[in-house]
């Protein structure tokens, strides 16, 4: 009898196996249709051609807090490439120590975003750089000002003229846009167990990750996160069925209604991409929920009209720590002395209008 009980759970392991597989298979081939994995290789750019001079000068002025007026604040300070790629505050502080309206987006794979700020008005990467240079709430700086510093420093003017060869002028800002686009389309996380799942190793993810990508595509999440970034483009009303409480979704933010003046876009926002989401705490563009769990509860309540108990919420978190891909190795660029030209850092003090991002 014994061995009649053995030889039948040997039977049943044998059977579980393909069956396993199968439903794998089936898994892999319904993601493979909503998702991409995140390449290895920088994208090329339209109208930016990528090179070695570019990318080095973008990296520079990225961590240039020169750019600011009070040669205090950098790219780097809201989207650190140290803390996932944004800064982990509620929402950012810049000049005069203001705090701004939104939550800073990641900067890791940014450049596969359809547009970029939460509202999608920059079209691109080069037209993100030049916002925070000069909201006041941010860099709260000039071109002309930015301009000038930068043509004060030798290295810089070699820099730009080996960066962009064939230009007349090369240091302008334009240019400054497109050296950060250039260096920002290099911040790719790639090789997260997702995208070794997609490209055919299902023992990349755990299975209560599997479990919690099945739940994330059955129950509609990816009809809004799906793609290369899982989001980053698309735009939706935060509260599709039903709206969060004030302090989730304040009032006085109208998301892309500022953009287009449209009433349809009244509290319309970009669905944020999920790349590397467990990295970038706290969550939604009023930074206000800093437990993922939490999050993916008010998404299913506010946008599908469904409540994910506990065990469900904690599955599809799972898969969400599958996004977590390689963190770009950074060097930090040595940055150029400033010469008696060089403007004056000018202080943080005085508020002034608040520019969101």
């Amino acid at each position: 009898m014994k061995v009649r009980i053995l030889a039948s759970a040997a039977v049943m392991t044998a059977l579980a196996g393909p069956a396993l597989a199968v439903d794998d298979a089936k898994l892999m081939k319904k993601a493979n249709e909503t998702f991409d994995p995140i390449p290895t290789e920088t994208p090329e750019l339209e109208d930016n051609k990528i090179t070695e001079p570019k990318v080095d000068l973008g990296r520079m002025l990225y961590f240039e807090p020169r750019l600011s007026k009070s040669q205090l604040v950098s790219c780097n300070t809201c989207h650190n490439v140290g803390t996932g790629g944004d800064d982990n505050l509620e929402t950012s502080i810049g000049h005069g120590w203001q705090k701004g309206p939104r939550n800073a987006p990641t900067v890791f794979n940014a450049v596969f975003n359809e547009a970029q700020f939460w509202d999608g008005r920059a079209e691109d990467l080069a037209a993100q750089a030049k916002g925070p240079i000069q909201a006041s709430v941010e860099m709260n700086n000039e071109p002309s000002q930015v301009v000038k510093t930068l043509k004060s420093i030798p290295e810089y003017r070699e820099a730009f003229a080996k960066a962009f060869p064939d230009a007349d002028k090369p240091v302008n800002f334009d240019n400054v846009a497109d050296a950060i686009e250039a260096y920002e389309a290099t911040l790719l996380t790639p090789n997260a167990p997702f995208d070794q799942f997609l490209r055919g190793d299902k023992d990349a993810m755990s299975a209560k990750a599997k479990q919690g990508l099945k739940l994330f595509m059955d129950k509609g999440c990816s009809s809004c996160h799906n793609g290369r970034n899982v989001g980053g483009h698309g735009y939706y009303p935060f509260g599709v069925v039903q709206k969060p409480g004030a302090d989730v979704l304040p009032r006085d933010d109208k998301g892309r209604f500022a953009v287009t003046q449209t009433a349809d876009d009244e509290y319309v926002f970009r669905a944020p991409p999920l790349r590397n989401v467990a990295r970038t705490a706290p969550y939604f563009h009023s930074g206000k929920v800093w437990q993922l769990e939490q999050a993916v509860q008010i998404m299913g309540s506010a946008q599908l009209g469904i409540d994910l108990n506990d065990k469900q919420a904690g599955k599809i978190v799972t898969f969400l720590k599958s996004l977590n891909g390689d963190i770009p190795t950074v060097t930090y660029p040595k940055l150029p002395v400033r010469t008696a030209e060089t403007p004056k850092p000018k202080p943080m003090m005085a508020k002034e209008e608040k520019t969101s991002h």
